[in-house]
């Protein structure tokens, strides 16, 4: 509005617009307000940019950082600060300590001198200034005669052509470590440096006219090199030539797979910018795109519009002090910002025929910021705390943990995800059967590259690419393997060796399969093609393939029949507890130990990882690192427990357990003591491992039904969809689950470019209004060319019967 800023009760340290404050004043009675404003005074001469920007109202709530940069350099500002008394509006300058008690004033400056959420997760704050290296002056280059290639370089202890170093003493190229950004290798560089003691490497990529990445293992830290163009020349390297590639990949990287990025992005295709209600972009702050793809995807969802958008007043009138500590909160901001249209407007006329005149037109990007959501989201989980990418599945994962944690209104968004799944396990020898059911959220199809209906092509292409690089030529066009998604769907569907089965009809280890059906199917399937694996040198690989996902699935054949005539239960009968004579002596393999430690992972978690796993191997024991990753004593010791008390939650997860199968006494205690019944706190402690905090958060997230009341059904639901089977509450146990048909239709999906989940770009396409629309960070477009053969993570919407 005309007056501009921003309005900050000094109570509640909530802010709001002029339009906004007076309803705040006349609802709560607070009548101290901070009003802050800031002005443009004129350009930075020199400085980049176009004119000067328009004065907005900022609100705390409601107004998200766009893209057009305030507080950049290119503009000289002049900020005002003045306390508004309310209802006269009685103004006072800051800083007055005259008339002002001293509370109001120290209250003040802390608020005018405390650094705001954006700026904290300012991705600038986090890199760090490097230091030139103590031996770049004086490095010794050895006159061998080697010279470097412009491409085709590979590793020359290993066949590997990634997370390539150059030694700048004797010009070896060898691979680094691998790490979770990607960076893959057996750590041949750093065996060379131990051997040599030739201290500085170049990693090759990332050379160009402005400098390159040099590590020096003996400063062991990344490094400046000053000298760093004459040390390349030496090897026939001139810095001037060479390039490094958009996301930072060089050619010798990305060229094998250049055509995927072109097709996800849809490069090369003149799109059709759009703009309003839902079609609004989110800036990528470092690597962020996995947060912006799933975001967008959730907002697509009615119920999680209702929930969040719909109940935008209510929660913010009921919002903590500390909005941006609130999940709510910032789940109603931002999906606000995505579905309001108020952050995604055409350009004016004017402005349109200036950029054109100064031949500078180029489409505008609104968007929104979304720092505060992933300050927030991020808080306590350091893999999405970081500036790194991170997957979108255990993202999406995470995000439907906090939904359910945080409850808003009656309605649960999440319930739409929510699924159970009936396993059945054979003991291959007795014949006998179990039947388990667990709760999940996503459908994880396995890739069936067996299936491959190219295969001639797909031979004849790994010919040509080994015998391009054996010649050290440019690599052939890709090829990809088509596989057709009824092979994956029948390799979900099929049964799988259970390892290190013990079966209760032997009272002895066996054979055992396991098989997985729906118990029941979601109102909206979210389906996860198994692209990335393990290989056998244990670095992660991504399968580059085609599937022809339907548009229309039917999945109704696999509905789970539980216990069929004729079939015999295994007895419920615990597996023996082996307890070793000398506790210390455990029997863990300590090669998988540190497979694991190389990964990153606290060496104790390690150790208990492979311990409760029973050796299996490293693989094995990495599944269990990720599902107990957020546990409080993940990196605690590991504690054999003595015979007859109850193991760690790891351990039960794998049978260990105690005899009885009952929960500790004095954890039953502790919840009877906070007012819950003693048959809800040993199902909450049997659901959650004997975990005290879980089962807590488990019991208030499965309240007890009303004695001698049927099932409830969720009367909102149904009245939005009327084919939807809710089955609330059944009895005292079991989650909420919304049943209906297995038909599903496609109308959303997200891909992933690069080798690696911890690296690339991820993109995400929806269908609204009839027709595909792309959101690629900022960027929204209609789609020419959606590439659904080339997703990662699909969304259906159950068809109404």
């Amino acid at each position: 509005d005309s007056e501009g800023g921003l309005y900050v009760c000094m109570n509640t340290f909530l802010g709001f617009g002029r339009e906004h404050v007076e309803r705040h004043y006349r609802k709560t009675g607070q009548c101290v307000y901070l009003h802050l404003k800031r002005r443009v005074i004129e350009k930075v001469p020199g400085a980049s940019g176009g004119a000067l920007p328009k004065r907005r109202n900022s609100k705390l709530f409601l107004d998200l950082e766009t893209n057009s940069e305030l507080n950049s350099d290119d503009f000289e500002y002049e900020d005002e600060a003045k306390l508004v008394i309310f209802p006269d509006h009685y103004e006072i300058s800051l800083p007055n300590i005259e008339e002002l008690p001293a509370l109001v004033t120290i209250a003040c400056d802390a608020f005018l001198s405390a650094k705001s959420p954006y700026r904290k997760q300012d991705p600038d704050s986090w890199e760090e200034e490097l230091q030139a290296s103590k031996h770049a002056k004086t490095l010794v280059q050895l006159d061998n005669g080697v010279r470097i290639p412009p491409s085709g370089w590979k590793c020359s202890k290993c066949d590997l052509r990634e997370n390539l170093w150059l030694n700048l003493t004797d010009g070896s190229v060898l691979c680094g470590k691998w790490f979770f950004d990607g960076c893959g290798g057996n750590g041949h560089a750093m065996e060379h440096y131990k051997e040599t003691g030739y201290p500085l490497a170049v990693k090759l990529g990332t050379i160009t006219p402005d400098g390159a990445d040099v590590y020096s293992f003996d400063e062991e830290e990344p490094v400046l090199d000053p000298h760093l163009a004459k040390h390349l020349a030496h090897f026939g390297i001139d810095m001037l030539q060479m390039q490094v590639t958009e996301n930072g990949l060089g050619d010798n990287d990305i060229k094998p797979r250049v055509s995927e990025w072109e097709v996800m992005q849809e490069a090369g295709v003149k799109l059709k910018p759009m703009y309003g209600p839902g079609y609004t972009g989110m800036k990528n702050l470092g690597n962020s795109c996995y947060l912006n793809a799933v975001m967008q995807a959730i907002f697509s969802i009615p119920e999680f519009q209702r929930a969040y958008v719909g109940n935008l007043a209510r929660i913010f009138d009921y919002s903590p002090l500390d909005p941006t500590q609130d999940f709510n909160t910032q789940m109603a901001k931002l999906g606000h910002g995505l579905l309001s249209g108020q952050y995604s407007k055409p350009p004016v006329k004017s402005e349109l025929i200036e950029q054109v005149m100064k031949e500078e037109h180029k489409p505008q990007h609104n968007g929104i910021s979304p720092r505060m959501f992933k300050a927030f989201i991020s808080k306590g989980y350091p893999e999405f705390s970081s500036n790194r990418q991170q997957d979108a599945q255990e993202f999406l994962l995470h995000l439907i943990n906090l939904v359910e944690r945080n409850p808003v209104g009656s309605e649960n968004p999440s319930d739409v995800f929510r699924f159970l799944v009936e396993e059945r396990t054979q003991c291959c020898q007795s014949r006998k059967v179990r039947y388990t059911e667990r709760v999940d959220y996503i459908m994880q199809l396995p890739v069936a590259m067996e299936a491959a209906t190219n295969k001639d092509e797909l031979i004849a292409y790994e010919l040509k690419r080994r015998e391009a690089e054996a010649a050290r030529r440019p690599p052939p066009e890709l090829v990809r393997a088509k596989i057709p998604f009824s092979a994956c769907l029948q390799a979900f569907s099929e049964p799988n060796n259970v390892e290190d089965f013990w079966s209760s009809a032997l009272q002895a280890k066996s054979a055992g399969v396991k098989t997985s059906r729906f118990a029941s199917f979601p109102e909206y399937l979210v389906v996860q093609i198994k692209k990335f694996t393990f290989g056998l040198d244990w670095i992660p690989k991504k399968l580059d393939v085609s599937i022809d996902m339907p548009d229309f699935l039917d999945i109704s054949h696999l509905r789970a029949r539980g216990l069929q005539p004729g079939e015999e239960e295994l007895p419920d009968i615990a597996p023996p507890i082996i307890i070793p004579d000398d506790p210390k002596a455990l029997d863990i393999n300590e090669s998988s130990v540190m497979q694991l430690a190389e990964m990153g992972f606290p060496l104790e978690a390690c150790r208990k990882a492979v311990y409760y796993t029973g050796n299996l191997g490293a693989e094995v024991a990495f599944n269990w690192i990720i599902a107990h990753m957020e546990e409080p004593d993940f990196a605690e010791p590991l504690v054999i427990p003595a015979f007859g008390e109850v193991a760690s939650s790891g351990a039960a997860e794998f049978g260990a357990v105690g005899l009885d199968n009952q929960p500790p006494e004095e954890m039953v205690a502790i919840i009877i003591s906070m007012g819950f019944q003693r048959n809800l706190a040993i199902q909450a402690l049997k659901a959650t491992n004997n975990n005290l905090e879980r089962a807590l958060e488990w019991i208030f997230s499965h309240p007890e039904p009303e004695e001698e009341s049927e099932p409830a059904l969720n009367m909102t639901d149904m009245e939005n969809d009327a084919n939807a089977n809710v089955l609330a509450q059944t009895g005292s146990e079991g989650p909420r689950i919304k049943d209906g048909s297995g038909r599903y239709e496609l109308f959303g999906f997200i891909s992933h470019m690069g080798t690696s989940t911890m690296s690339g770009h991820y993109v995400c396409h929806l269908r609204k209004e009839g027709r595909w629309v792309i959101y690629n960070d900022l960027r929204v477009c209609a789609s020419e060319r959606p590439p659904k053969d080339l997703g990662y993570i699909y969304f259906y919407h159950r068809i109404p019967s």
